[in-house]
């Protein structure tokens, strides 16, 4: 069993994975289309032969890249990272959902665990903390750049 990838139309990605798996062939067993890789899909299967048996019947698969790749190549794409990854204590912030869309705040605490933030608005007449997720923010200004 070797892992193979894809070479696939751009913004298929999903589309592709998703028709390889339907297949229910029983020689492929995963396809992974992760969002960082763009026109690639990776297979799990137990040669190439049975992928380029399944790509003939798959639009917007174009082809196999020659050779197999190791796990070890694919595994970062399996663990997700934390949303508040990057962000450090002090950095400036703007609100990107929620009730406080479109606000600046300074990022008071980080609890990583939960995956949350805890700012502090600017404008506020009152220094309140709030406690958003850490996809609810996006990052302007950081003390450690």
């Amino acid at each position: 069993m070797a892992i193979y990838a894809v070479k696939t139309t751009a913004s298929q990605e999903r589309t592709v994975a998703d028709m390889i798996i339907n297949r229910e062939e029983p020689e492929v067993h995963a396809a992974l289309a992760p969002d960082s890789l763009t026109s690639y899909v990776m297979v799990e299967a137990d040669n190439n032969a049975v992928i380029e048996r399944v790509l003939e019947d798959i639009p917007h698969a174009r082809s196999i890249v020659p050779g197999e790749s190791d796990i070890s190549e694919v595994e970062h794409f399996l663990s997700p990272k934390p949303d508040v990854e990057g962000i450090a204590e002090g950095d400036i912030v703007e609100l990107i959902a929620g009730p406080f869309k479109g606000e600046k705040a300074q990022v008071q605490r980080i609890d990583e665990g939960k995956d949350q933030v805890t700012v502090e608005l600017y404008e506020a007449t009152v220094p309140i903390p709030v406690t958003v997720r850490g996809d609810q923010i996006r990052v302007l200004d950081s003390e450690e750049r």
